[in-house]
């Protein structure tokens, strides 16, 4: 059976890079604790828009989407789900609502677990949610010439149970005595390559990330989507689970490749958290600078609505004159047309 001691483990991922990512986020979160005491309106609106953006980014992940205004409405519960896509982006909404209000409430062992798979699965009106897999599951992964191979071979259905108690014990004792932020991660790992539940794995595995960063004092996942980090990285998402569970059954697995991935994610976040902050609280920065500093600084192109779901305090209308003379000054291109318009900050030749 998989060896769950982390206290024998963590000091291995100690290298000179994630030592320095470890140092950084730490800093960051002493920053963002002075900015919430100070700034508590303008952080709601971060955390209304960053819970949008990781309940659609983390269902995109899995092929699960709708339109952008139903999604809006599906997360803020102004509407009802009509299909099985918004069925489980409702449970995800749900979920993650949960995590937000009650994170220092929710110990971390199987009953819990299975509780937030559960609600995940609420709308569908099924027996989906809330309980361990029945069979066998295989992670899959496409080739480029779109051939199918098996990925990862997790623990077996009848193992299931086992192994989840066995993970949470071992969480548990190593609290305190890891460096938190790696436990989280190494934890993730390693309820991802058991894969318990024939469905929701992956959604679930993000959502538990959430919550363990939360309760380790890490929150800006509450402001800044983490899964919307991670959904842009996608590939490099993969690869990292992939190379951090090779030879995983044999206790020989390596966590660091998703280690780094993860503390990266976490980096970015704390960068976009700072940054936005800045433009929402300096008073010295108009609505109109602020569009113009997040195309600045936006990586690739940007859509109006993007720019909206990122600024809701400000009017279609100012984004759209704010669009129309920065296109006039040249200070941005526009890329395609009608819905699928986007913008680009011109760089300087």
């Amino acid at each position: 059976m998989r060896d769950y001691n982390y206290r024998k483990k963590w000091q291995k991922l100690l290298t000179p890079e994630i030592v320095k990512k470890l140092t950084l986020i730490n800093e960051y979160k002493g920053e963002q604790r002075l900015f919430i005491e100070t700034h508590k309106d303008e952080l709601n609106e971060l955390m209304e828009i960053a819970k949008v953006q990781s309940t659609e980014a983390s269902n995109k992940i899995e092929g699960i989407s709708t339109a952008d205004d139903r999604l809006k409405n599906l997360v803020q519960a102004k509407t009802t789900p009509r299909n099985r896509d918004e069925s489980e982006i409702a449970g995800y909404r749900d979920v993650l609502n949960t995590i937000h209000e009650n994170y220092d409430y929710i110990p971390i062992n199987a009953n819990y677990l299975l509780q937030l798979h559960r609600d995940l699965y609420k709308f569908l009106g099924s027996v989906e949610g809330g309980v361990f897999k029945n069979s066998d599951n295989v992670i899959r992964e496409m080739d480029k010439d779109g051939n199918e191979k098996i990925r990862f071979r997790p623990v077996p259905a009848w193992a299931t149970p086992d192994s989840i108690d066995a993970l949470c014990l071992a969480f548990r004792e190593a609290k305190g005595e890891v460096d938190p932020l790696l436990l989280d991660m190494m934890f993730v790992l390693d309820f991802f390559s058991i894969h318990p539940f024939n469905d929701g794995n992956g959604r679930i595995s993000r959502l538990l990330t959430l919550l363990l960063l939360y309760q380790s004092g890490f929150i800006v996942g509450k402001y800044i989507s983490i899964e919307k980090i991670i959904e842009e990285s996608k590939e490099t998402y993969y690869e990292a689970l992939q190379d951090s569970s090779v030879n995983w059954h044999e206790n020989e697995n390596d966590y660091k490749p998703f280690v780094n991935y993860m503390l990266g994610v976490i980096v970015s976040a704390y960068k976009e958290f700072e940054s936005r902050v800045k433009l929402l609280t300096d008073p010295g920065i108009t609505k109109t600078d602020r569009i113009q500093e997040v195309i600045k600084n936006h990586i690739g192109p940007i859509t109006k609505t993007e720019l909206m779901n990122m600024n809701p305090d400000i009017s279609d209308t100012t984004i759209q004159r704010t669009l129309s003379d920065l296109l006039k000054n040249k200070k941005i291109e526009k890329i395609g047309g009608g819905r699928y318009t986007k913008y680009v900050w011109k760089m300087e030749e």
